[in-house]
């Protein structure tokens, strides 16, 4: 139990997301250190932010966290387990089903209708079709796009794109949903009802973690990690006004109107 939950009187979350003394070198010549001894841990139900420039580090931790690379010391664990105790096939099958990914570029088949897009996101975690086609209509509807389903990528705007993909990430029920730079592509409206999504999102228990360059978007974040020449060099909580501060109240997922 943590000091707060001791403090208070109740529990505190369980981890969902540990990097234990983490750090990343890549053999060139000369080597070059990534990351170097980054600790820290993300909390079931928690949204924060990892800012960093270019070269900081986050990128490398986003593989790392995403089961996608190998730290070179240190551990990484997803809600509970271990990466490094796992094979190949176990690492694959715990990123397919318990961790979401969102990526600046939507990486949505044009060709086939969003509920088939978001269906074809649980292909490889086990999941059967009529279960999968279930959980994506209900993604879907998480989204606000559930009157959508039938409609393809190239009849959406570019922040309708996103909520797709995001309703992908959402599908599988994952343990923690990971989002690179997820308004990068949106101009600045669209891009705060991405946030304003995520937010709400939260406020339903999703845990999410958001890499960003943006200081102003991560400032937004209910916690904000900060990397730096592959340190943390600061870990805030509530500074920031939050997304759901800014939006009147309504119901929790919210559809801003957006140009087509």
């Amino acid at each position: 139990m943590s000091i707060d939950g001791i403090a208070n009187g109740i529990p505190a979350a369980p981890a969902v997301l540990e990097v234990d003394s983490v750090t990343k070198t890549y053999p060139s010549q000369p080597p070059v250190m990534a990351l170097r001894g980054v600790s820290f841990t993300v909390a079931r139900g928690e949204l924060a932010a990892i800012v960093g420039p270019s070269g900081s580090g986050k990128t490398t931790l986003l593989h790392l966290m995403g089961t996608l690379d190998k730290p070179t010391s240190g551990t990484v664990r997803i809600a509970g387990t271990d990466v490094a105790e796992l094979t190949d096939r176990e690492v694959a099958f715990l990123r397919a089903s318990r961790i979401g990914f969102v990526f600046q570029q939507f990486f949505l088949a044009e060709h086939k209708s969003l509920l088939d897009n978001v269906t074809d996101g649980l292909m490889y975690a086990g999941v059967r079709l009529a279960r999968r086609r279930e959980l994506a209509l209900d993604a879907l509807s998480a989204v606000g796009l559930a009157g959508r389903a039938g409609a393809r990528p190239t009849q959406l705007s570019g922040g309708q794109r996103q909520r797709v993909a995001i309703a992908r990430a959402l599908a599988g029920e994952p343990a923690i949903i990971l989002a690179d730079e997820p308004t990068g592509n949106l101009d600045q409206s669209t891009g705060q009802s991405i946030l304003a999504l995520f937010e709400a999102l939260q406020q339903r228990g999703s845990t999410i973690v958001l890499i960003t360059h943006d200081i102003s978007i991560a400032r937004r974040m209910p916690r904000r990690i900060e990397v730096l020449d592959g340190r943390i060099v600061a870990d805030t909580r509530g500074e920031g006004a939050g997304v759901a501060d800014s939006l009147a109240a309504g119901p929790p997922i919210v559809q801003p109107a957006e140009h087509p």
